[in-house]
């Protein structure tokens, strides 16, 4: 299949990417143990590229609510061999999901071409210098505390607005760094320091998001959110993900990120047709 190439989407940024969720961990809330090994993390990229993936997103470390930080070696040891194989099989852009600046730049060393990084470059102070030499793109996520205390009692006064506030702050700290302007993405983080009507209000007031001039990311992909609204296990929540998605790209997401990139893919295919339809004149 044909491979979005970043620098063009850079300069029109008409369609909505998929990003493919490789989780090379024991312990995320949905995947995790399924790919541990290497080889069965580079076999899953692969299928969701094959799939319908424009990007995979390669992550060693869970960011589930509760869950503590690893160490350096042993986030590399997870992640490298496996960002390594698939930049040399596959074309498609990969993306680090890491708050380590020296994860960073060993993977990119490797071929990554994106840091998802879930501080927005606050917990290494060598991140966004990475960023900037190497010329990645990078996603700033806004997240209230640390995934370990992330939910515990979140609160706000307006969610919107302190999210805006929040992304704004960050996105200029990393132009002043150094990254630029068209490389910067943002990312809401729905289920991050968030309760159920955060999350809803967040995904309905999307738009206000958007309006920042950003590519938007959404991670809704099988969440804690939608399980409550269905009362479902993360392996029964594939359809609530697709409408959530679809609504996400109707009030201007720009890239979804799933752990279904078939489903995904397809979704975002009808969400945009449906987003960008202009009525025929009768």
């Amino acid at each position: 299949m044909a491979m979005i190439d970043l620098e063009q989407w850079e300069r029109r940024r008409d369609r909505v990417l998929v990003m493919g969720i490789v989780n090379v961990t024991p312990d995320s809330f949905y995947d995790g143990g399924r790919f541990a090994r290497a080889a069965d993390a580079v076999d899953h990229a692969l299928r969701l590229i094959d799939e319908g993936a424009d990007i995979v997103d390669i992550g060693g470390e869970s960011t589930r609510p509760g869950s503590r930080p690893i160490s350096i070696s042993e986030e590399m040891d997870r992640v490298l061999p496996v960002v390594e194989a698939v930049c040399k099989r596959s074309p498609a852009p990969v993306s680090i999901d890491t708050t380590k600046g020296e994860v960073a730049e060993e993977a990119i060393a490797r071929g990554a071409a994106i840091i998802n990084d879930v501080s927005a470059l606050r917990f290494d102070p060598r991140m966004a210098d990475v960023a900037a030499r190497r010329g990645a793109h990078v996603v700033l996520m806004h997240m209230q505390g640390s995934p370990e205390t992330m939910q515990r009692e979140p609160a706000y006064r307006d969610v919107i607005a302190e999210i805006r506030a929040f992304l704004i702050e960050r996105a200029e700290a990393a132009v002043a760094a150094g990254i630029g302007e068209r490389r910067i993405l943002i990312d809401p983080g729905i289920g991050f320091g968030k309760r159920l009507d955060h999350n809803l209000t967040i995904l309905r007031g999307l738009r206000q998001i958007a309006a920042l001039g950003r590519p938007v990311v959404v991670g809704l992909s099988r969440k804690a959110f939608l399980g409550a609204i269905l009362d479902a296990p993360p392996d029964e929540r594939c359809e609530a993900t697709i409408v959530a998605n679809t609504a996400a790209i109707l009030n201007g997401a720009s890239v979804i990120r799933v752990h279904d990139a078939k489903e995904g893919r397809r979704a975002a295919d009808v969400a945009v047709r449906l987003r960008d339809h202009v009525p025929a004149r009768c």
